[in-house]
């Protein structure tokens, strides 16, 4: 519940009780006080044309995990994601946050921070993983046929500030 305010109501010739709003419905909520959501952010309803985040939703090919590094690919037509893999020349070109079941629609996220990740050394740049799909490796795979793809830098044992390169394929 976000916090209140008091205003004054010209047509009614009162002091009224009112409620910052958290998300933006519009022209309607022009002028409104803001405050922030539960996860103490803004919510993007509320912030200007091309500030939102940079993401999009698709369906998943497959069961995916939070944190996975994922590959858009056409199947059939439609656009889908599954876990990127460098064994199998998927790079990666997202991540997601949420787990997702095979079929069910989940946010691809592009840029920003991964935070669903583990055992991460700050500092160290992570690489597309040879041996498990949607993970990270800190050493880049060297195997002929496999590609090589720098995802980011580890801010913390958990998350990686994430700068997908493009990948490298491997003689």
């Amino acid at each position: 519940m976000a916090d209140k305010y008091l205003s004054y109501d010209r047509s009614a010739g009162r002091i009224k009780e009112k409620e910052a709003v958290t998300q933006s419905s519009g022209a309607g909520d022009a002028y409104k006080i803001v405050a922030l959501g539960s996860d103490g952010k803004l919510h993007s309803s509320l912030l200007p044309a091309g500030m939102m985040e940079n993401t999009i939703n698709l369906p998943a090919y497959e069961d995916l995990s939070a944190g996975d590094f994922v590959n858009i690919f056409d199947d059939s037509g439609t656009a889908k994601v599954r876990k990127a893999d460098a064994s199998s020349n998927k790079p990666a070109h997202g991540y997601v946050l949420s787990s997702a079941a095979a079929g069910d629609n989940v946010t691809v996220h592009f840029d920003g921070h991964n935070t669903q990740l583990t055992g991460l050394t700050p500092g160290t740049y992570y690489f597309l993983s040879d041996t498990t799909p949607g993970g990270v490796t800190d050493t880049p795979p060297s195997t002929s046929g496999c590609i090589a793809q720098r995802l980011g830098v580890a801010i913390n044992s958990t998350t990686i500030d994430v700068e997908i390169e493009d990948p490298i394929e491997l003689a």
